[in-house]
């Protein structure tokens, strides 16, 4: 399945867009795992440098139940995004249910010291033709 745009936020300057796909090929229903990859694209529109710092996701899945996730950076870096610049990285997550939905924010530190955290707006994830 291909990825599509599951959702859109800018905060300060700073858009935050997700791409998901579910990965059939990781998941095992039989055992209650369903892999889902997802694909952020980060662009500073503004008019300051930033730089990402860490990350905070909340996690939900079809039960109701919520994983938070804390930690410095994306994928091992802390991108710094000078204006006009962009920054996109896939990575994953594996739920209990064939459905979800994931929100969080990324701490992100101007030139100046100051911090402000961008909004990723909640997205779904969902196994195709699980949501009939």
């Amino acid at each position: 399945m291909a990825a599509r745009v599951m959702s859109q936020a800018v905060t300060e300057g700073i858009r935050v867009v997700v791409r998901t796909h579910y990965l059939e090929e990781r998941s095992a229903p039989a055992a209650s795992q369903y892999a889902f990859a997802y694909t952020i694209r980060i662009s500073n529109e503004g008019k300051q440098t930033a730089q990402l710092v860490t990350r905070h996701w909340l996690i939900t899945n079809a039960e109701g139940q919520v994983q938070e996730v804390k930690g410095d950076g994306v994928v091992g870096v802390q991108p710094v995004l000078t204006p006009g610049e962009s920054f996109e990285y896939t990575s994953g997550c594996v739920l209990a249910t064939p459905q979800g939905t994931m929100q969080g924010t990324y701490q992100m530190v101007r030139e100046d010291g100051t911090r402000f955290d961008a909004e990723i707006a909640p997205f779904l994830l969902a196994v195709p033709n699980s949501l009939n």
